[in-house]
């Protein structure tokens, strides 16, 4: 189990390293992120390189026993750089360029950057992939946080030569992104730009094509340094660190090029719900590469510094985090960062020995962390608990988040909304791709999978016909890859597998708009009771079984929430968005239906459960003492558990079974 953070070294006097290492010793520090943000101080010019330092804080470091993660600090590129080299520089789309001063402000796809971030890549790995006190590469870091899309002009000429690969000829462009509409068709590549300001709306196959293009640059830069880093002779395992689902970067893609999956994970101390964000990030991360332990990279060990109120976590609750990160399969626990910085943007972002000293409780509660981290065994990693799905797939999510749609959807949220209701039902889920192996799943949620490919769409129909439970929701199965329709309407490549036919989307009035219309539309009928909004969809059904019906409204009467019988499964629809309580209704009946259990019965909202293997965590995230039938082994000290008693933040750890 790795406990550690981000150790920024330069920032500080030499005669502070040695008691930096005295103090990780302390804290039970075991690897630290080093150079990260260091590429000014690594090099200082572009034919000048400085190693001295770094090779004396990594000789510190390894005598004090603590590993190394070492990053390749291509993150911001220094003054120099960009002043030498202006034509790296990422631009907005208007054209307007972003200047050095902050950082990310590079174009991933300039060969500039490349060709300058290679060398110093070179220079690191050459020199230290054997070191042995590295045990971790860090490649550069949160690709595409603060800049997720580029115009530049090397962005230009890139897209152009990414179209070519993608379509071969013009004419296949032409025909994918349907451009006869508004005289907007190509006669060759070079006529093609990024999708800059315009009057109006952009080509939405376009929109979805620069999103793809956009993730595909960074991926190359990573694979260019992991390349390099490869080529050294380096044999450690290799990581750069993501940020839950964040958008702009295709992560299921990525995983597979990543030897450990490594995230960053901030939620608000203020939010009492906020621990759910801390569950949806390490179901993702176990999810993204099934069977390998992540690493929760960063969090902060108090507050933030870019919230617009910045609230120092509660006693308890820095542990109680971290803990829920292990139990979903983490096999480290790091920080932002070591020692809280005296000057910068983020002076005011916590560390972990912060600036007011070793005399404060954050610094008593990271020791006690560590210490307790320190002293847990070997953990197993997941073996396949979860027996639920959700699927969530950043094309569709490119696409459904196009304007000029029936009504605007956030695709993360619902997302979000339909495993924040799983979890309220303490049934622990997967996040996974639409053509992931659903073989194992006795349930798969599949919210709002506007982009449905012909082989998603086939592996979605053989899991319900081997068995499976699926619930399809509004808004499905609506447009191709390219972002267009299918002949013949919607819902072509489902229909049949559900039993319906949608024949409108009866948009409603987004909630809390002041504008006529209507806001929400009533799901009754079968048990079932709960508002739609968003969406009231028109839906025939076509051999699928009613199981409730909209109540009011444009489509009084019609179908709302249906059932279709497929082989030896059975898949539902549901063509309108629940509130938090329809959603959860939805869920308990197919939860039902399914025969799947919640991971401990019985259990208050505030209170999570989650297994990994026999390991079994119970953590109270409530204000209220509150008592937890578990039966087992307690992680730390090997006592029987019979039952457990948990204060605010308060957890327990046991082994169950034999």
């Amino acid at each position: 189990m790795h406990y550690g953070a981000d150790y920024n070294p330069e920032q500080w006097p030499e005669e502070i390293w040695p008691e930096d290492v005295a103090r990780m010793r302390e804290a039970g520090v075991t690897m630290v992120s080093l150079g990260i943000f260091s590429w000014a101080r690594i090099q200082p010019s572009e034919h000048e390189f400085d190693f001295g330092w770094l090779d004396r804080v990594i000789g510190l470091l390894h005598d004090g026993g603590i590993a190394v993660d070492l990053a390749t600090a291509t993150a911001s590129p220094p003054p120099w750089a960009t002043v030498a080299y202006p034509e790296m520089l990422a631009a907005d789309e208007r054209g307007t360029s972003y200047w050095h001063g902050s950082r990310q402000h590079y174009a991933p796809s300039s060969p500039a950057y490349r060709k300058l971030a290679g060398a110093l890549v070179t220079q690191i790995a050459e020199r230290y992939a054997r070191h042995p006190a590295v045990v971790l590469w860090h490649v550069n870091n949160e690709y595409g946080c603060h800049l997720d899309i580029d115009y530049s002009d090397a962005a230009r000429d890139a897209f152009r030569r990414w179209l070519l690969a993608r379509y071969g000829t013009v004419d296949a462009l032409n025909e994918a992104w349907g451009t006869m509409f508004w005289s907007q068709r190509y006669g060759s590549f070079a006529e093609v730009f990024p999708p800059r300001h315009a009057p109006y709306s952009h080509n939405p196959g376009q929109l979805l094509d620069y999103r793809r293009f956009t993730s595909d640059m960074l991926l190359e830069c990573y694979r260019m340094e992991r390349d390099i880093i490869r080529a050294a002779g380096a044999a450690q395992p290799i990581t750069t660190n993501f940020m839950g689902a964040f958008k702009p970067v295709n992560y299921a893609q990525w995983a597979a090029e990543l030897d450990v999956i490594s995230d960053d994970l901030y939620p608000d101390p203020d939010d009492p719900e906020g621990f759910r964000e801390g569950a949806f990030h390490g179901d993702l991360m176990r999810s993204l590469k099934p069977g390998t332990p992540w690493l929760l990279m960063e969090q902060a060990s108090s507050a933030v510094n870019w919230r617009p109120s910045n609230a120092p976590k509660a006693p308890g609750q820095l542990a109680a985090q971290s803990m829920q990160a292990v139990a979903r399969g983490a096999d480290g626990i790091l920080f932002f960062q070591w020692r809280q910085s005296r000057a910068g943007s983020e002076k005011f972002h916590s560390g972990m020995l912060p600036h007011a000293g070793t005399q404060i409780r954050t610094w008593r509660e990271v020791v006690a962390l560590g210490r307790e981290l320190g002293d847990l065994p070997g953990l197993p990693p997941d073996d396949g608990t979860a027996r639920v799905a959700i699927l969530l797939d950043w094309e569709n999510w490119w696409a459904i988040e196009n304007p000029d749609h029936p009504t605007s959807l956030d695709y993360l949220s619902l997302v979000r909304g339909w495993y924040d209701a799983a979890h309220r039902l303490h049934v622990q889920v997967d996040l996974v791709r639409p053509t992931a192996d659903l073989s194992r799943y006795r349930a798969v949620v599949a919210p709002h999978l506007y982009l449905l490919t012909r082989e998603a769409a086939a592996n979605l129909t053989a899991f319900v016909e081997a068995g499976g439970h699926l619930l399809v929701t509004a808004f499905s199965d609506v447009v191709d890859e390219s972002d267009r329709f299918r002949a013949g309407g919607f819902g072509t490549q489902l229909r049949d597998l559900l039993g319906i036919a949608v024949e409108d989307f009866g948009a409603l009035v987004a909630p809390g708009s002041s504008g006529p219309g209507q806001q929400q539309a009533r799901v009754s009928g079968g048990g079932f009771a709960f508002p739609g909004i968003l969406l009231a969809e028109e839906v025939h059904a076509v051999g699928a079984e009613v199981l409730a019906a909209f109540d009011g409204g444009r489509q009084a009467g019609r179908p709302a929430l249906t059932a279709h019988s497929s082989g030896a499964g059975t898949a539902y629809y549901l063509g309108t968005v629940p509130d938090d309580d329809g959603t959860g209704q939805v869920l308990r009946h197919l939860f039902g239906a399914a025969q799947v259990e919640p991971v401990l019965p019985g259990l208050p909202p505030l209170v999570e459960a989650i297994r990994r293997g026999r390991l079994l965590t119970v953590i109270n995230h409530g204000s209220e003492s509150v008592h937890v039938e578990v039966q087992g082994r307690d992680v730390l000290g090997g006592a029987v558990v019979q039952g457990v008693t948990l204060q605010q933040f308060g957890y327990a750890l046991v082994l169950t079974g034999d």
